[in-house]
């Protein structure tokens, strides 16, 4: 009975689609899928996309809907996003068994109508053109007008009938289906659970969609960002096979980045690509899921051209280009004695592999080339489509800080060792993205600790004095480069990274050696496929933990002896006896004493991670340290609340922006970060059975550090003493209402949008380069 009720539910749901999709077409005629394959001229348009509309999609819309995890995979960043339109294929799948076809914009199909054929419905008109017409089959324009129809109430929490959870079930009504859709979800319209645009912003969008959506066309490059394309292109493209593999190991590490040209104005965008066509042709792109899959064609070019989205804060990773820069490469790879008599091959048990597929190259260059920008490596894993959700994110503490082995300390027995080791170092990629769960896992088990074991020995026949094991291990970036440390910030299901060592000394640290770093970067990176199915996934998730281990190995095997059992105990709590061997024990260990002398009066790692941070300090940035404020009395404040620990923070969100604004004084930008302790984080689900309440610890940051805030604060200079006492008595969801009542701005709130363009306004002004527009995805509901 049951089902027969739920099919007569579906029948009727599908003819009432079907009779207002005839209504759309008794009305206006057949539709063209292909109408915006030819856009209309917006040169002759009174609203000219680019000038009216872009700014206000970036605002209003991109805060919500770009990257893979946009509703209904609606990127509205672009024209070519806003024609290609929308789907209701989830991108992000946890339970797919098998493999989904790729749906990456600019990349899997370049035309609305090619989009049409792959399961993508319009948001804009494509019956013929009348000005109703451009309206009423505008799923745009309707939304705007089921919002303007139904607003929120102003200032309280939106109704509980909107789902703002990030696995919530995406509603994608199209055209035909949207009045039905309507009716039952009064309050979906859009901006989705937050303010409407003002009449002047909703007055622009409606009249550039009366107008057919015209569209200026893209901005080409200007005459000197086309000289410097060109010149890139010829360094990319060199004929030898020296050449060849330096370019395809530039390429796999750069695939997602943004490059710019440094020194150009107005700054602009890049993106590095495999082409089946050479400089001064047309780029054909070659579609692949991963950036080292097979090509299929005699020879690959790289190629660069303009990025033509709006640039998200949450996958932006911008990359210099400059006559520096390509003279430091050509040190690295062209001026280093060495010989590549072969091109390695596409075959996937070769190509997830880099250290077999990059063995010619010589190790220290390699290592040098993502040291010079580590952040950016290490980025990757933080801002690629790996990053998106707890699952992905589980695997990592919420703060720690990174340090990396100095590459002037790999030696030739280093890179013979590492050869031999390949084999040991396969990873989930290799079995593309249709992958077993449990049987690949358990042979990268067996293999990594075979790794560990001969690491172990390795290292202990190395290092065998004490005073072998010292702090010229570790780079120091040359005195210079800001990248020698890391801290890392997880945010639940987000994550950041930044240079220097941000925040109290966390509880855990991690030195990355030249095998660990490019195998984070193949495992969560290069070889990640988003589209790919559960054993893919989760395999990934489960390999990251042996990553994670050997990282917090390095890091404990410079401690005393004595004490490493007992800090890997503390890191650890509850864990399985097999998971600490891991880490330090079975098949990680180090039998040497350490060199570096420890004085005692604070935990060893803290200690040394105080070692360390004089030993990379000169280099490290400031901007984001509480001791860079100038105003000692503001500065106390600051500290004080960021001394605020324990349970009191269950309340309080991840990751929110404070501003703190004074009249006459410009205004200081915070985040505030709550580190969430874990007894361990070794649980792939029921993460909450792990946390540790009274050692969750507050981080107040200057400047923008998550680019998904869950919160909004304002308040002046003289209500800081009464916001920190409020935050350090929190006991109850009702406490935190009256704290967000006081200093809080609702996603309902009158002045939201204009509280979030100045943030977004001074995030552009103080990190030009960095800056992107921030997400609302993840914005609270309280």
């Amino acid at each position: 009975m049951k089902r027969l009720i739920a099919l007569g539910l579906l029948s009727l749901l599908v003819g009432c689609a079907t009779l207002v999709g005839n209504r759309l077409l008794d009305t206006f005629g057949p539709p063209d899928p292909g109408r915006f394959d030819h856009p209309a001229d917006g040169h002759t348009s009174g609203i000219s996309y680019r000038r009216d509309v872009q700014p206000i999609l970036a605002q209003r819309c991109v805060v919500c809907h770009a990257c893979y995890d946009a509703a209904c995979q609606l990127k509205l960043g672009s024209y070519e996003g806003i024609t290609r339109g929308a789907s209701k294929a989830e991108v992000y799948d946890g339970a797919r068994l098998l493999e989904a076809a790729p749906t990456r914009l600019f990349i899997d199909a370049d035309t609305p109508s090619a989009w049409r054929r792959k399961g993508f419905f319009p948001v804009l008109n494509e019956y013929p053109s009348s000005q109703a017409a451009e309206l009423q089959a505008s799923l745009i324009a309707r939304a705007l007008d089921l919002k303007d129809a139904h607003p929120l109430t102003p200032g309280q929490p939106a109704p509980e009938s909107l789902d703002f959870s990030l696995d919530r079930s995406n509603q994608c009504p199209n055209i035909a289906e949207y009045d039905e859709f309507a009716r039952k979800n009064p309050q979906m319209g859009m901006p989705f659970g937050l303010p409407a645009l003002s009449p002047r912003e909703s007055s622009i969008i409606r009249s550039w969609l009366e107008e057919g959506a015209p569209y200026d066309g893209a901005i080409r490059p200007t005459p000197a960002a086309l000289r410097q394309i060109a010149v890139w292109e010829r360094f990319f493209n060199g004929d030898s096979l020296r050449d060849q593999l330096v370019s395809r190991y530039i390429y796999e590490h750069l695939f997602l980045g943004n490059l710019y040209f440094e020194g150009e104005a107005p700054l602009r965008y890049y993106r590095l690509l495999r082409s089946a066509t050479p400089p001064g042709q047309p780029v054909r792109e070659i579609a692949t899921r991963r950036p080292f899959d097979d090509p299929h064609v005699p020879r690959v070019w790289y190629r660069l051209i303009p990025v033509e989205e709006a640039i998200a804060a949450k996958t932006h990773m911008p990359y210099a280009l400059s006559p520096a820069r390509m003279a430091r490469w050509k040190a690295l790879f062209q001026d280093t004695p060495y010989e590549v008599s072969e091109l390695p091959g596409y075959s996937a048990s070769i190509a997830a592999n880099p250290f077999k597929t990059f063995a010619a190259l010589p190790v220290k260059s390699r290592y040098r080339f993502m040291l010079d920008e580590a952040q950016f490596t290490v980025m990757g894993f933080i801002k690629g489509p790996v990053c998106r959700g707890q699952t992905a994110l589980n695997v990592i503490n919420d703060h720690f800080w990174v340090f990396f082995q100095d590459p002037e300390t790999l030696t030739e027995h280093d890179a013979d060792f590492l050869e031999r080791e390949s084999r040991n170092l396969d990873l989930p990629a290799g079995e593309q993205s249709n992958s077993l769960v449990l049987t690949p896992l358990l042979r990268y088990s067996h293999q990594e600790e075979k790794f560990l074991e001969a690491k172990s020995a390795y290292f202990e026949s190395r290092f065998q004095r004490p005073e072998d094991v010292n702090l010229n291990l570790i780079w120091n970036g040359e005195g210079h480069n800001p990248n020698a440390a890391l801290s890392i910030y997880r945010h639940f299901d987000s994550a950041t990274v930044l240079k220097g060592l941000v925040g109290e000394k966390p509880k855990t640290a991690w030195i990355f050696s030249y095998s660990l770093l490019e195998r984070v970067h193949y495992l969560l990176t290069a070889g990640y496929d988003v589209f790919g199915n559960i054993g893919h996934q989760v395999n990934t998730r489960l390999y990251m933990d042996f990553l994670r281990m050997e990282g917090e190995f390095n890091f404990i095997a410079m401690l005393p002896m004595a004490d490493r059992v007992a800090v890997r105990d503390y890191w650890y709590r509850n864990a399985s006896s097999r998971v600490k061997d891991h880490v330090y024990g079975r098949y990680a260990h180090f039998n040497r004493e350490t060199g570096l002398s420890f004085k005692g009066g604070q935990r060893p790692e803290h200690e040394l991670m105080t070692m360390l941070a004089g030993h990379v300090g000169k280099a490290l940035p400031t901007q984001h340290l509480l001791s860079s404020e100038p105003d000692t009395a503001l500065r106390k404040a600051l500290e004080a609340l960021a001394s605020v620990s324990g349970k009191s923070l269950v309340w309080m969100p991840e990751a929110s922006l404070l501003r703190i604004e004074d009249s006459g004084q410009t205004p200081r930008n915070l985040s505030l970060l709550r580190n969430t302790a874990h007894r361990n984080i070794t649980m792939l689900l029921r993460e909450d059975k792990t946390l540790l309440p009274d050692e969750f610890t507050l981080d107040v940051v200057p400047g923008f550090v998550s680019v998904y805030p869950n919160a909004f604060y304002r308040l002046s200079r003289a209500e800081l003493p009464e916001f920190t006492r409020r935050v350090a008595e929190l006991t109850s969801e009702a406490d935190y209402r009256a704290l967000i009542e006081r200093f809080g701005v609702r996603r309902t709130s009158n002045d939201f949008w204009a509280l979030s363009d100045r943030f977004n306004a001074d995030y552009l002004r103080s990190e030009p380069i960095e800056a992107g527009i921030l997400d609302l995805n993840r914005y609270e509901n309280r």
